[in-house]
């Protein structure tokens, strides 16, 4: 589908780089000639993710990373800058997500979500956008979801924190076209991740099942095929995209606007039941 040095000599930098959606981008721009820098808060992930990425004989930087803490980002750009002297692309992938009904919603419930999404994503943009600014030239790109257009029930944190990414997305496109940067998203749809859906998809429902049937091509999405528009979008082939967001959902949003909005089936029981092992999860 590539050429496969289509990304040699670029640098990305990937928040929520060790695991799910955003290793497979790794892995796949590792492929493609890029050398990685990768950001997560586990050390144990960084570790096994930049060995896989070694393997395939690409340069690869695992920094331990919270992007709430603006010191802590600004730490990763400047050892991403030792390391490899520039950064040419920024990857926001970092993302915090869970169910409940808004009106068992704490407000740091709310805060814990929009930090690490909304905060977490302009953290990571002004730093290394300021970099970016210095270079004369860079690419961010956002990954985002549907409900971030269209909202969704009992994802409303997440739904609030991703429009706001989004807004951001298309305001820097047109800020910070004049310095050679460009900015784009992505929006995924159900795509399976073991963390993802731990969090998301509640138990004895079916979920998978009645996820996948709301979805026009009756599939889920293959990490494959999200890795290779993220490599289109940030290679020179898509030089002229700039404040796009792309669906990659198939066709799901279109059916029935709002991820989560089935969710009013689920007894109040449950939710409690939910929340109550949300919280033993945190405190372990």
């Amino acid at each position: 589908m590539f050429e496969k040095d289509i990304l040699k000599n670029k640098v990305v930098l990937i928040t929520g780089g060790g695991t799910g959606l955003g290793k497979s981008m790794a892995m796949r721009f590792a492929e493609l000639g890029a050398s990685l820098v990768i950001a997560s808060r586990k050390k144990e992930v960084i570790s096994k993710t930049t060995s896989q990425i070694r393997e395939v004989g690409a340069e690869a930087l695992g920094l331990q990373c919270d992007v709430r803490d603006m010191d802590q980002v600004n730490t990763m750009v400047s050892d991403t800058l030792n390391q490899f002297e520039k950064i040419d692309i920024l990857i926001n992938n970092a993302a915090g997500n869970f169910i409940s009904p808004t009106e068992m919603l704490s407000t740091g419930g709310f805060k814990a979500v929009v930090d690490i999404v909304l905060m977490g994503t302009f953290n990571c943009t002004l730093a290394v956008g300021k970099e970016m600014i210095k270079q004369k030239k860079g690419n961010i790109l956002n990954i985002v979801t549907t409900y971030a257009w269209t909202g969704s029930g009992y994802v409303v944190p997440s739904a609030s924190a991703k429009a706001g990414v989004l807004a951001m997305t298309r305001s820097l496109a047109v800020e910070w076209a004049k310095y050679n940067i460009r900015t784009n998203a992505i929006a995924p749809g159900p795509f399976i991740t073991d963390g993802a859906w731990k969090r998301l998809a509640p138990p004895g429902l079916n979920m998978k099942k009645k996820l996948k049937n709301r979805i026009p091509l009756k599939r889920f999405g293959e990490h494959l095929e999200l890795a290779n528009l993220a490599t289109y979008l940030i290679s020179e082939q898509s030089g002229y995209i700039n404040g796009e967001v792309v669906t990659i959902d198939g066709g799901e949003w279109l059916k029935g606007a709002g991820q989560f909005n089935d969710l009013e089936k689920i007894p109040k029981s449950l939710w409690k039941t939910m929340q109550a092992l949300r919280k033993r999860s945190k405190n372990n």
